[in-house]
């Protein structure tokens, strides 16, 4: 019998060894596990600098060659250069890099990285320790000794690929390559991969602070159903047809001129995109996707707040990775919210009093929908929100209604609400739910379970709610209680990116904004489109006035 317990061991063992070498086989030559399991490249590591820069290239036809440099030397940003999309090729950025403290005398530090077929010693001269070397993939690199890395905010300290032609860098401190890199078979410029590296120590990032303005008032934008590609993405359903360029429509780039638009017109106080902002399916890379909406609003430093929708995470990245992205750019106040709720971003934003106060005036409730329906069987179409969820509001609420910051504030507290899919009294059609302003030429697509935070939302004084999801509903509804009295307004905003659906009639993206005068305890909500009424506002009405729900 022990006999037999002993041989039975052996073979198990034999049996694991073998399937974990063949795993690793396999992982060497075509990265078959998971991305969360291999060492991807962190930010920054205190103290460290990049001393080498090359690419590996292997063969899906070659069994020995290999994606993977000596792991001792060598880190790997695990990103396939050809997006996984390659035939017959793969190939991946690999950086050798060392403490300072450790550098000797040999060693060369990277101080530049070029992209480009010609050496630029043909435009500069090789001088001193200072030297030019070229790599695979037309890179070049300018490399120096330890001794002349005096100034070590010049030293490359963390190097990232970017996707691409339209793709940009939101990081504070980091500079994308102008050129893509020059591989073999990638299919075109339009997701071609770029180098982006940084100099020197990480920057600190601080999160603005919102105040109502001088004048009393606080506007918001939301932004919902942007769908961005990786690379300028093709456009669905373009309404009006494109006329330019043969009647090619870059989605992503039309998506952006509109946006832009919109926010040097409407000067928002505070940005909200309200989920889909990646097209997981057209994005392989959602951090390219990721930076390219991030960066508007850096660069016109306005304050913007994400929520997640059902395609988000269909990508490369899960909400998790998503979330702590997105927290860590400028001007970015999106929070993974409490690790024990259900859901990725569920947080709330304070407004302040105008000046310096720091009395609330208005509360902002971000919630996680999460995607499908975990019930098909019984509930078919997409997920619902939590009880744990609605348990947070609700204490979250009563919380801040007691709080000094709540309590002292003279005038009336505004409080509203962003979901990325509608709740299912959206799609009541009896007289409890009255459509006031805009249209509804879909219907809308509720989760069948029915999980009470519209209740919860009126319970805690919760103004209005605005959703997303369905492009090309654009309306605001009254909620009314069962004696008829208005309760709760529940909005869309309508789809705003041109590679998302349209359809529907020859649908225009469009926006919504709401504006809250703290003065008259007021909001005001309207839209605007990316075509035909292009300078005016549409459907504008008030939905509060005196601090109460009312009837347009």
């Amino acid at each position: 019998m022990t006999r037999r317990i002993v041989r039975t061991s052996i073979q198990l063992a034999v049996l694991l060894v073998t399937i974990l070498l063949i795993v690793l086989f396999l992982d060497n030559q075509f990265n078959v596990l998971p991305e969360a399991i291999h060492n991807a490249l962190p930010a920054h590591h205190p103290g460290l600098v990049i001393t080498d820069i090359t690419v590996a290239t292997c063969s899906t036809l070659n069994l020995l060659s290999s994606c993977k440099l000596d792991q001792n030397k060598w880190h790997r940003v695990e990103k396939d250069l050809y997006l996984s999309k390659g035939w017959l090729s793969h190939a991946f950025i690999h950086i050798e890099r060392k403490r300072e403290s450790e550098l000797k005398e040999t060693d060369r530090v990277i101080l530049d990285v070029r992209i480009g077929s010609l050496d630029p010693v043909t435009s500069e001269k090789n001088q001193g320790a200072e030297r030019w070397e070229s790599r695979q993939a037309g890179i070049w690199l300018k490399r120096t000794s330890k001794h002349r890395d005096a100034d070590k905010n010049i030293a490359v300290t963390a190097v990232d690929v970017l996707f691409g032609s339209d793709s940009v860098e939101a990081r504070p401190g980091w500079e994308r390559t102008p050129q893509a890199l020059i591989l073999p078979d990638v299919g075109g410029e339009n997701q071609g991969a770029y180098l982006t590296v940084r100099r020197g120590p990480p920057h600190e990032v601080e999160k603005p602070t919102l105040h109502v303005n001088s004048n009393g008032r606080f506007k918001i934008l939301q932004v919902a159903d942007l769908h961005l590609a990786t690379g300028p993405g093709l456009c669905r359903d373009p309404e009006p047809p494109s006329k330019d360029n043969g009647g090619k429509c870059d989605a992503d780039p039309r998506t952006f001129a509109f946006i832009n638009r919109v926010l040097d017109d409407e000067a928002p106080d505070l940005v909200v995109l309200s989920g889909d902002q990646v097209n997981g399916e057209t994005s392989p890379d959602a951090q390219s996707a990721v930076f390219k909406f991030a960066s508007i609003f850096i660069e016109r430093k306005i304050p913007f707040a994400t929520i997640f929708g059902n395609h988000d995470d269909e990508g490369s990245l899960s909400r998790e990775a998503l979330m702590q992205l997105t927290h860590s750019l400028p001007y970015s106040l999106s929070e993974s919210g409490p690790t024990n709720l259900d859901g990725i971003g569920n947080y709330y934003v304070e407004v302040h009093a105008r000046g310096q106060s720091s009395y609330s005036a208005l509360t902002i409730y971000l919630l996680d929908t999460h995607g499908y329906s975990p019930d098909e069987r019984q509930f078919r179409g997409y997920d619902w929100l939590k009880k744990n969820q609605i348990e947070w509001f609700k204490t979250t609420s009563q919380e801040l209604k007691t709080s000094p910051s709540h309590s002292h504030y003279t005038h009336h507290h505004m409080d509203m609400a962003f979901i990325h899919i509608p709740l299912p009294e959206y799609r009541n059609v009896d007289e409890m739910v009255i459509p006031a302003t805009g249209k509804q030429p879909e219907n809308p697509t509720a989760p069948g379970f029915n999980s009470g935070f519209r209740d919860a939302l009126v319970e805690e004084g919760v103004l209005a709610v605005s959703c997303g999801h369905d492009h090309v509903n654009d309306y605001c509804s009254l909620s009314k209680s069962a004696v008829g009295k208005p309760e709760l307004w529940m909005c869309y905003a309508g789809g705003s990116g041109f590679g998302g659906y349209g359809g529907y009639g020859g649908y225009v993206r469009r926006v919504r904004l709401f504006e809250f005068d703290m003065n008259e305890a007021r909001i005001t909500t309207w839209k605007r489109v990316e075509a035909g009424s292009v300078e005016r506002r549409i459907d504008e009405a008030i939905i509060v006035d005196g601090g109460s729900v009312v009837a347009v």
